[in-house]
C-alpha cells in the first residue's frame, strides 16, 4: 500500500466506518444464523436417530406411527416433495419463458403495461389465497379428471396437479424475471446482425438469444423450485396431508397425478408443537431433509449464477 492509499484511508470519515462495520456484522450474522439452523436441526435429527434406524428412515415408503408395529419412512414424503416440484416446474417454466420472450421481443408497451403488473401482482399475492382459487378451480364439474371424483360427481379437487399447477404460479414470476433480465442484457446490435444476415425474429429468438440466456433461465428456474420446494399452504390446501402416496386409480402416471400425498413441508407443520400430531422430534427429521434439499437447489442457483457471468463475456 502506497503512502497515498495509507492516507487515504486515515482520511475515512467515521461515519463510513460505522456503516462498514454494521454491514459486516449483518453478513456476519446471517451466516451464522444459517449455521445455527444447520447445527440444530442436524442435532435433534442425530436424537431422532438414536430412535429410529436411520437407513430404514430415509428409505422407507410407510409412515405408519399409530398402529404396530412403527413404520418411519420418509421417502415417500421426498417422492411427494419431487413429484410435486417437477410438475409445477413442468408448467411454470415454459410458461415463464414465453411470458418473458412476449414482454422483451414481441410485446408493446400497452401490452406490457398490462402483463407486467399481472406478474407483480401475482408475485405478491399471498400463498393461502392462491390455494383457495384453486380450490375453486379443481372442484368444478369441468376439472374433475383431475382428481378423484365419486360416483356420485363429487370432486374432491385435491390432488398432485391441482397444487402443482398453483405451485407453478409461485415460481413464474421469479423465472420471468430471470430471463427478462438476460434478454435485456443483449446487445441490441446482436439482434441487429442476426437480421442482416437475414434471419427472422423468431428464428433470431430461437437460435442466438435463447442459447446466449441459458443459465438466466436455469438460474430463474432454479430459484422457483425454491420457493416451491419451501410451500405449506398450498400444500395443505390442495394436495392433502397423508404421509404416504394415495394413487386415484390403477391408470399409470394418470392415477399418481389424481392422486394426494404429503410433502416435507406439510409434514413438517403437521409434526411441530403448534400442529395436529405435535411429535417435534419427527418434524426436527424431516426438516433436515428438506434443508439439504433447499441447501442443494441454492448452492445449484450460485453455480449457475457464475457460469452466467462466465457465459456473458463473450457479449460486448
Amino acid at each position: 500500500m502506497t503512502a497515498g492509499q495509507m492516507n487515504l484511508t486515515r482520511r475515512r470519515p467515521w461515519s463510513e466506518r460505522i456503516i462498514e462495520g454494521f454491514l459486516f456484522m449483518a453478513a456476519a450474522l446471517g451466516v451464522l444464523t444459517t449455521i445455527g439452523i444447520v447445527v440444530i436441526l442436524l442435532y435433534q435429527t442425530l436424537l431422532f436417530f438414536q430412535q429410529v434406524n436411520p437407513i430404514a428412515f430415509l428409505t422407507g415408503t410407510v409412515w405408519s406411527a399409530s398402529i404396530q408395529p412403527y413404520q418411519f419412512g420418509v421417502l415417500a414424503l421426498v417422492s411427494g416433495t419431487l413429484l410435486v416440484a417437477v410438475i409445477a416446474m413442468v408448467i411454470g417454466t415454459p410458461l415463464g419463458l414465453l411470458s418473458a420472450i412476449l414482454l422483451s421481443e414481441y410485446s408493446t408497451n400497452r401490452i406490457r403495461n398490462v402483463v407486467k403488473p399481472v406478474l407483480e401482482t401475482i408475485a405478491g399475492i399471498p400463498t393461502i389465497v392462491l390455494a383457495l382459487f384453486g380450490t375453486v378451480i379443481f372442484s368444478s364439474s369441468l376439472l374433475g379428471f383431475l382428481s378423484r371424483e365419486t360416483s356420485d360427481g363429487i370432486v374432491f379437487g385435491r390432488s398432485f396437479f391441482a397444487a402443482a399447477a398453483m405451485l407453478s404460479l409461485v415460481a413464474l414470476p421469479l423465472i420471468v424475471a430471470s430471463t427478462r433480465e438476460g434478454l435485456q442484457s443483449i446487445p441490441q446490435h446482436v439482434r441487429e446482425a442476426s437480421y442482416a444476415v437475414g434471419k427472422t425474429k423468431e428464428a433470431t429468438t430461437r437460435r442466438i438469444l435463447l442459447p446466449a440466456i441459458r443459465p438466466q433461465i436455469a438460474t430463474g428456474a432454479m430459484l422457483g423450485l425454491g420457493r416451491i420446494l419451501g410451500d405449506t399452504a398450498i400444500i395443505l390446501v390442495l394436495l392433502g396431508a397423508t404421509a404416504n402416496l394415495n394413487e386415484a386409480s390403477d391408470v399409470p402416471i394418470l392415477g399418481t397425478l389424481q392422486g394426494t400425498g404429503s410433502t416435507l413441508t406439510s409434514f413438517v407443520y403437521a409434526n411441530s408443537p403448534s400442529g395436529d400430531l405435535n411429535q417435534p422430534e419427527k418434524a426436527y427429521a424431516a426438516a433436515f431433509v428438506l434443508l439439504v434439499m433447499v441447501l442443494a437447489t441454492n448452492i445449484a442457483v450460485d453455480v449457475i449464477h457464475r457460469r452466467a457471468r462466465k457465459a456473458g463475456t463473450w457479449i460486448t
